[in-house]
């Protein structure tokens, strides 16, 4: 993300907490001057992501401050681990929720993906995400899926076309309009969706660099990643649609090179995290 865009959403995020009157409780019941110490703790095991954020955010409430990860992003962390120390003046308290939002979410995409990363490995298969993200926090988003091990698909509508069963509906002449895109735009991938053997065929004969295979049991998606194995080796195959932990090793074992999980994003479950005060490993 932007260095801009994210101190404007963490700005966004503190205003909807404090608003005009800022935090009540710490102003009228914290005695002035008190420094408080304390730990960021996982209350579960997960895969941690965010912590640049949560520094982020306790800085712009108090430069004083001071911030220090006791885990890097990426890292597996388990349950009553700390994965960053605060110390400062009572601010901190006024941080804390905002900071912990952001971490718990972030924190919760890295680990449903490195779930799904676990499930294929040892195969050629990648794990990507999708643009279902929450919106203003994309960039935020997708750097938590490779926080999780997982690769982006692409950012936006801006850097890869992506023919879906709208634009079969509206677009009678694929072979022609991506004929004509290659010309306007040579080096942008191009990856049409197919559900049906002959949606697949077009796709193939309009020189997709990458097939989307759409909502398919496994048996037609071994036939069909068996159809594209032959008459187009260096056509990327991707795998999109009813994907959960249960069969994504099944798929996987298939042979595409990419599955695209909408969930990373739109279903993560957040991990919890709190922050305690005076907290001792241990």
């Amino acid at each position: 993300m932007r260095d801009g865009n994210l101190k404007q959403l963490i700005r966004l995020a503190l205003r909807e907490d404090l608003d005009e009157a800022g935090d009540l409780t710490t102003r009228h019941f914290i005695p002035a001057g008190t420094r408080l110490k304390g730990a960021i703790v996982a209350k579960k095991p997960g895969v941690v992501s965010g912590l640049d954020v949560a520094r982020r955010v306790f800085r712009a409430v108090s430069p004083a401050i001071r911030f220090r990860p006791a885990a890097r992003d990426g890292d597996r962390v388990r349950r009553l681990q700390p994965v960053a120390w605060v110390d400062g003046p009572a601010a901190i308290l006024t941080a804390e929720r905002t900071a912990l939002n952001f971490l718990q979410r972030l924190s919760g995409v890295a680990t449903l993906t490195r779930a799904f990363v676990d499930a294929v490995r040892g195969t050629r298969t990648r794990i990507l995400d999708t643009r279902k993200t929450l919106p203003g926090w994309r960039a935020l988003d997708k750097y938590a899926v490779r926080c999780g091990g997982g690769l982006n698909h692409r950012m936006g509508l801006y850097d890869m076309v992506m023919l879906k069963d709208n634009h079969w509906e509206a677009q009678a002449d694929f072979q022609r309009a991506v004929r004509r895109f290659r010309r306007a735009k040579p080096g942008v991938p191009v990856l049409i969706e197919a559900k049906t053997r002959r949606e697949l065929d077009l796709a193939l004969a309009s020189g997709a660099d990458i097939v989307l295979l759409d909502n398919m049991g496994l048996p037609k998606l071994r036939r069909e990643i068996a159809h594209v194995r032959a008459r187009s080796p260096k056509t990327q195959i991707e795998v999109s649609g009813g994907v959960n932990l249960g069969n994504v090793a099944s798929i996987a074992r298939l042979h595409p090179d990419r599955i695209s999980i909408g969930a990373l994003t739109h279903s993560a479950p957040a991990l919890d995290f709190s922050l305690e005060i005076g907290f001792k490993e241990r």
